[in-house]
Protein backbone atom coordinates (compact mmCIF):
# COMPACT_ATOMS: atom_id res chain seq x y z
CA UNK A 1 0.00 0.00 0.00
CA UNK A 2 0.91 3.41 -0.72
CA UNK A 3 0.34 6.27 1.98
CA UNK A 4 1.05 10.01 1.45
CA UNK A 5 2.38 11.76 4.76
CA UNK A 6 1.74 15.26 4.52
CA UNK A 7 2.84 18.09 7.06
CA UNK A 8 0.54 21.34 6.31
CA UNK A 9 2.05 25.19 5.97
CA UNK A 10 1.06 27.86 4.44
CA UNK A 11 4.77 28.94 3.56
CA UNK A 12 5.72 25.28 3.47
CA UNK A 13 3.89 22.38 3.21
CA UNK A 14 6.26 18.77 3.37
CA UNK A 15 4.78 16.09 1.13
CA UNK A 16 5.88 11.93 1.18
CA UNK A 17 5.36 9.22 0.00
CA UNK A 18 6.12 5.45 1.12
CA UNK A 19 5.08 2.25 0.06
CA UNK A 20 4.45 -0.83 2.85
CA UNK A 21 4.87 -4.18 1.69
CA UNK A 22 4.13 -6.29 5.61
CA UNK A 23 7.09 -4.98 7.51
CA UNK A 24 9.03 -3.45 5.25
CA UNK A 25 8.66 0.50 3.81
CA UNK A 26 10.01 2.00 0.39
CA UNK A 27 10.73 5.32 -0.49
CA UNK A 28 8.82 6.34 -3.42
CA UNK A 29 8.88 10.39 -3.37
CA UNK A 30 9.12 13.32 -1.19
CA UNK A 31 8.92 17.23 -1.90
CA UNK A 32 7.89 20.58 -0.30
CA UNK A 33 5.11 22.63 -1.81
CA UNK A 34 5.84 26.69 -1.15
CA UNK A 35 3.46 29.04 -2.88
CA UNK A 36 4.29 32.18 -4.19
CA UNK A 37 4.27 34.48 -1.11
CA UNK A 38 3.25 37.97 -2.80
CA UNK A 39 -0.16 36.29 -4.00
CA UNK A 40 -3.66 36.94 -2.18
CA UNK A 41 -4.18 34.74 0.60
CA UNK A 42 -6.75 32.52 -1.21
CA UNK A 43 -4.62 32.32 -4.64
CA UNK A 44 -1.73 30.59 -2.04
CA UNK A 45 -4.61 28.32 -0.65
CA UNK A 46 -5.40 27.11 -4.18
CA UNK A 47 -1.71 26.77 -5.19
CA UNK A 48 -1.13 24.87 -2.14
CA UNK A 49 -4.72 22.69 -3.29
CA UNK A 50 -3.53 22.10 -6.81
CA UNK A 51 0.02 21.07 -6.00
CA UNK A 52 -1.05 18.38 -3.25
CA UNK A 53 -3.95 17.23 -5.88
CA UNK A 54 -1.17 16.75 -8.26
CA UNK A 55 0.98 15.21 -5.77
CA UNK A 56 -2.26 12.78 -5.72
CA UNK A 57 -2.53 12.11 -9.50
CA UNK A 58 1.45 11.69 -10.00
CA UNK A 59 1.86 8.91 -7.25
CA UNK A 60 -1.93 7.46 -6.72
CA UNK A 61 -1.04 6.69 -3.04
CA UNK A 62 -3.83 4.33 -0.87
CA UNK A 63 -4.24 7.21 1.76
CA UNK A 64 -3.14 9.79 3.57
CA UNK A 65 -2.58 11.13 6.71
CA UNK A 66 -1.97 15.06 8.17
CA UNK A 67 0.19 15.46 10.86
CA UNK A 68 -2.39 17.44 13.64
CA UNK A 69 -1.28 21.79 14.72
CA UNK A 70 -0.12 22.65 17.50
CA UNK A 71 -1.34 25.54 19.63
CA UNK A 72 0.03 29.14 19.04
CA UNK A 73 0.41 31.60 21.04
CA UNK A 74 -0.29 33.74 17.57
CA UNK A 75 -3.75 34.22 17.18
CA UNK A 76 -2.60 35.42 13.33
CA UNK A 77 -0.28 32.29 12.85
CA UNK A 78 -2.54 29.86 13.96
CA UNK A 79 -5.48 31.07 11.55
CA UNK A 80 -3.11 31.10 8.49
CA UNK A 81 -2.08 27.84 9.46
CA UNK A 82 -5.93 26.19 9.88
CA UNK A 83 -6.39 27.61 6.39
CA UNK A 84 -3.50 25.86 5.24
CA UNK A 85 -4.30 22.70 7.54
CA UNK A 86 -7.80 22.76 5.85
CA UNK A 87 -6.98 22.92 2.16
CA UNK A 88 -4.48 20.00 2.99
CA UNK A 89 -7.31 17.91 4.24
CA UNK A 90 -9.04 18.53 1.18
CA UNK A 91 -7.12 17.60 -1.52
CA UNK A 92 -6.99 13.84 -0.83
CA UNK A 93 -10.44 14.03 0.52
CA UNK A 94 -11.67 15.02 -2.80
CA UNK A 95 -9.76 12.19 -4.67
CA UNK A 96 -11.95 9.68 -2.38
CA UNK A 97 -8.48 8.99 0.27
CA UNK A 98 -9.13 8.08 3.72
CA UNK A 99 -7.37 10.78 5.22
CA UNK A 100 -5.81 10.38 8.83
CA UNK A 101 -5.02 12.53 11.57
CA UNK A 102 -1.92 12.17 14.12
CA UNK A 103 -0.68 14.16 16.58
CA UNK A 104 2.86 15.46 16.44
CA UNK A 105 3.83 13.48 19.47
CA UNK A 106 2.35 10.16 17.60
CA UNK A 107 4.12 10.50 14.74
CA UNK A 108 7.64 11.03 16.78
CA UNK A 109 6.84 8.24 18.16
CA UNK A 110 6.29 6.17 15.72
CA UNK A 111 9.49 7.23 13.98
CA UNK A 112 12.04 7.94 16.99
CA UNK A 113 10.20 6.29 19.81
CA UNK A 114 9.86 9.47 21.70
CA UNK A 115 7.53 12.06 21.71
CA UNK A 116 9.56 15.00 22.31
CA UNK A 117 11.85 14.54 19.74
CA UNK A 118 13.83 17.02 17.80
CA UNK A 119 14.02 17.78 13.99
CA UNK A 120 17.17 16.42 13.37
CA UNK A 121 16.32 13.31 15.10
CA UNK A 122 13.07 12.62 13.06
CA UNK A 123 15.02 12.88 9.82
CA UNK A 124 17.71 10.54 10.74
CA UNK A 125 15.36 8.25 11.73
CA UNK A 126 13.46 8.53 8.55
CA UNK A 127 17.06 8.30 6.61
CA UNK A 128 17.44 4.94 8.64
CA UNK A 129 13.84 3.54 7.79
CA UNK A 130 13.99 4.49 4.00
CA UNK A 131 17.58 3.68 3.08
CA UNK A 132 18.38 6.14 0.30
CA UNK A 133 15.57 8.57 0.94
CA UNK A 134 17.29 11.89 0.88
CA UNK A 135 14.33 14.22 2.12
CA UNK A 136 13.61 17.85 -0.02
CA UNK A 137 13.77 19.36 3.14
CA UNK A 138 12.80 19.34 6.74
CA UNK A 139 8.97 19.50 6.19
CA UNK A 140 9.35 16.51 3.63
CA UNK A 141 11.28 14.51 6.42
CA UNK A 142 8.37 14.95 8.41
CA UNK A 143 5.63 14.12 6.00
CA UNK A 144 7.54 11.29 5.39
CA UNK A 145 7.01 10.50 8.93
CA UNK A 146 3.54 10.60 9.00
CA UNK A 147 3.64 8.75 5.95
CA UNK A 148 5.98 6.06 8.56
CA UNK A 149 3.14 6.49 11.22
CA UNK A 150 0.49 5.57 9.08
CA UNK A 151 1.89 2.98 7.62
CA UNK A 152 2.42 1.48 10.78
CA UNK A 153 -1.15 2.31 12.57
CA UNK A 154 -2.51 1.35 8.86
CA UNK A 155 -1.22 -2.06 9.51
CA UNK A 156 -1.79 -2.71 12.97
CA UNK A 157 -5.48 -1.73 12.25
CA UNK A 158 -5.48 -4.19 9.57
CA UNK A 159 -4.15 -7.13 11.95
CA UNK A 160 -6.52 -6.33 14.67
CA UNK A 161 -9.82 -6.28 11.83
CA UNK A 162 -8.26 -9.87 11.00
CA UNK A 163 -7.95 -10.91 14.17
CA UNK A 164 -11.27 -9.57 14.96
CA UNK A 165 -13.20 -11.39 11.57
CA UNK A 166 -11.43 -14.42 12.63
CA UNK A 167 -12.55 -14.61 16.16
CA UNK A 168 -16.63 -14.13 14.80
CA UNK A 169 -16.29 -17.07 12.15
CA UNK A 170 -17.13 -20.31 13.84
Amino acid sequence: MKHLGLDPGLRHTGWGVVEADGNRLRHIANGTISPDPTLPMAARLAALHDAVAAVIAAYAPDGAAVEETFMSNNAASALKLGQARGVVLLAPARAGLAVAEYSANAVKKAVVGVGHAEKRQIDMMVRMLLPGCEPASADAADALAVAICHAHHAATARRWRAALSAEATP
